[in-house]
């Protein structure tokens, strides 16, 4: 399970966070065993959704794994998520499995 600190304190810190979350879930998925799960999430609202998974993809192209997308998360029904209010969007997560 990966919980990092929320690498992207403003929208110029959004490169740096990044590369901060893909070297954090590089190593997780280089440690994770066939069959493993990963548990992994971002609780930035300056790391848009589409980032997220693209880090994701990377990191794992870069780790050499497949992966498979089990489940998307976010924010539990009692913190919602506003469509006119951006920064509620904040929580990010990702249940992988390693394929290989």
């Amino acid at each position: 399970m990966l919980d990092p600190p929320a690498f992207a304190k403003d929208r110029r810190s959004q490169g740096r966070a990044i590369a901060g979350y893909k070297e954090v879930n590089l190593r997780a998925m280089q440690l994770l065993a066939p069959g493993g799960l990963l548990f992994t999430a971002s609780c930035s609202h300056h790391m848009h959704r589409g980032d997220f998974f693209a880090m994701l993809a990377a990191a794992a192209a870069d780790a050499g794994r497949r992966l498979q997308l089990v489940e998307i998360r976010g924010a539990a029904a009692d913190h919602p998520e506003l469509v006119t209010v951006p920064e509620t969007g904040y929580l990010k997560a990702a249940l992988l499995r390693a394929l290989d």
